[in-house]
């Protein structure tokens, strides 16, 4: 909700091009992106860098809790909760469609570029890639870039990425 707020304050912000605004986001930072695009048709372009972004029957498996750490109440997890409360993907595919980003990429508007370090300890490549099928499959215009033995930050890649980025919004956004 912050974001989309920031949003809308930015195209009202005189110094910005309202038909010009790309959004650029990194880990969880790349799921709020994602979930901007699937509502915002304002986002001219974006590029995600690591992004958390697959659907919930992937998330939901990924750093699952410890079950016999802690005691319950202080191992408490959103995942158990909501499967908990409303089914597994597989029970209730269409609780869980609803609250993703992934169920919506039809809706998706902008460019996207994705870029991911092959060797990411805290994201799995996997996420970009099944974005990648989940939007080409939709018809959108998307393209991942891979960093072979690089990591979550894409730190040995840097200048790279980034450049590819910047060129990517020049394109998109500059004409």
């Amino acid at each position: 909700m912050d974001v989309l707020n920031a949003l809308s304050t930015l195209k009202q912000f005189p110094g910005a091009d309202p038909n010009r605004i790309g959004f650029w986001g990194h880990s969880m930072g790349g799921h709020i992106t994602l979930r901007s695009l699937v509502i915002s048709h304002d986002i001219k372009v974006a590029a995600i860098w690591a992004g958390v972004v697959a659907p919930y029957r992937d998330l939901l498996n990924w750093h699952p809790p410890p079950a016999d750490s802690s005691p319950p109440a202080l191992n408490s997890s959103w995942r158990v909760d909501f499967v908990n409360r409303f089914g597994s993907p597989d029970q209730n595919p269409s609780f869980w469609d609803s609250i993703s980003p992934n169920a919506y990429v039809s809706d998706v508007t902008a460019p996207l570029q994705l870029h991911h370090g092959t060797a990411d300890a805290d994201v799995p490549l996997a996420f970009s890639q099944t974005l990648l099928q989940e939007l080409t499959a939709a018809g959108k215009s998307a393209e991942l870039f891979t960093y072979a033995g690089d990591n979550h930050n894409i730190s040995n890649s840097f200048s790279l990425a980034m450049s590819r980025s910047i060129a990517f919004f020049d394109r998109a956004l500059k004409g």
